[in-house]
């Protein structure tokens, strides 16, 4: 996420659309008899970004009631993950690089990122945002220029970023001074699997879920996939259970070019632009989000191998010439 002064051209647009999705904030879709479900859908925000969820049933109440529960985990997640909000646990933790007594949440998500930066060889981490905020006040500062901060002030952000040196613990988590940490890269997949798991413990089939990521209980009820559609790839997918994910850079940009942009590579301190997107489909909306930012700072052969050590996981890389290439482990 940007810094909380950068003023400059960021843009954001979704990489994932349900094909023809459409209904009101809680309205059943017209037309249905009494005695079938209803499809129902919410629209809000969630971790900063329009958020969407679709379910099927026959009473309103119900259907209302199970998306105010799911509200209130968003709710008390991003007070966990949030990196706008000043008394977050992330911006807390970031300020004094160390959070006493931190959540089982945090614990959770802390040691599945230091996990999926092993399983990446280091393409995942999450320490890399001094050099967004190095980045961010650049072009703050010099919003004409297409042209980003110095050699040396991006080798002395890059010499905070190291996932390694993150201690985690139930009692602690501790970073280096002057290190920081986003978990733009996986908490939106994160919070996805909490609501989903929160609504499949309350007996919920047939619901899609889109906190930016998106995550499928099951088909439709007609038996029929949900079907999200990969611009960039120029593709739609059939969706039936197990998450999609997409990283693009054109999707949060420092300046007008694109060239500048939120996905670093963290071994060379600059934005990644081998790919225009890259979509990874998991069983769970953790591993797509975080190996969907991994998979985007990587070689086609360093792609191959990841999907092949983490397994069970498809993917879709589109370059910078449009040609999509398909993976899968």
């Amino acid at each position: 996420m940007p810094d909380r002064n950068f003023k400059g051209p960021i843009t954001r647009r979704r990489a994932l659309a349900i094909v023809a999705g459409v209904g009101a904030l809680m309205l059943p879709v017209s037309g249905r008899s009494a005695t079938l479900r209803h499809r129902y859908e919410w629209r809000g925000t969630a971790m900063g970004a329009d958020a969407r969820i679709v379910l099927y049933h026959w009473d309103r109440a119900e259907a209302e009631d199970a998306v105010r529960t799911s509200v209130v985990e968003i709710e008390r997640l991003e007070n966990e993950f949030s990196l706008f909000r000043p008394h977050s646990a992330l911006s807390r933790l970031n300020r004094d690089c160390l959070l006493e007594s931190p959540s089982l949440d945090m614990v959770r998500l802390m040691t599945l990122c230091k996990r999926f930066g092993d399983l990446s060889g280091g393409a995942f981490d999450i320490t890399v945002q001094p050099l967004w905020r190095l980045f961010a006040n650049h072009f703050n500062g010099y919003p004409n220029t297409l042209n980003g901060p110095g050699e040396k002030a991006v080798e002395a952000a890059l010499a905070r970023v190291d996932y390694r040196r993150i201690g985690v613990s139930s009692q602690r988590i501790i970073l280096d001074q002057g290190q920081e940490v986003t978990l733009n890269g996986i908490a939106q997949g994160y919070v996805t699997d909490r609501v989903a798991n929160l609504l499949r413990g309350r007996g919920w089939s047939h619901v899609l879920i889109n906190l930016g990521e998106m995550r499928a209980l099951d088909g439709r009820p007609d038996g029929d996939p949900w079907r999200v559609s990969l611009p960039e790839a120029g593709l739609t997918v059939p969706l039936t259970g197990g998450a999609l994910a997409t990283s693009q850079g054109g999707a949060t940009r420092f300046e007008p070019s694109g060239r500048h942009h939120h996905l670093f590579d963290p071994f060379k301190g600059a934005s990644a632009n081998r790919y225009r997107s890259v979509t990874a489909a998991a069983a769970d909306a953790t591993t797509a989000d975080a190996l969907s930012t991994a998979l985007f700072a990587v070689s086609g052969n360093r792609a191959s191998n990841m999907i092949r050590r983490v397994g069970n996981i498809e993917a879709w890389l589109t370059g910078a010439d449009g040609r999509t290439k398909h993976l899968k482990g």
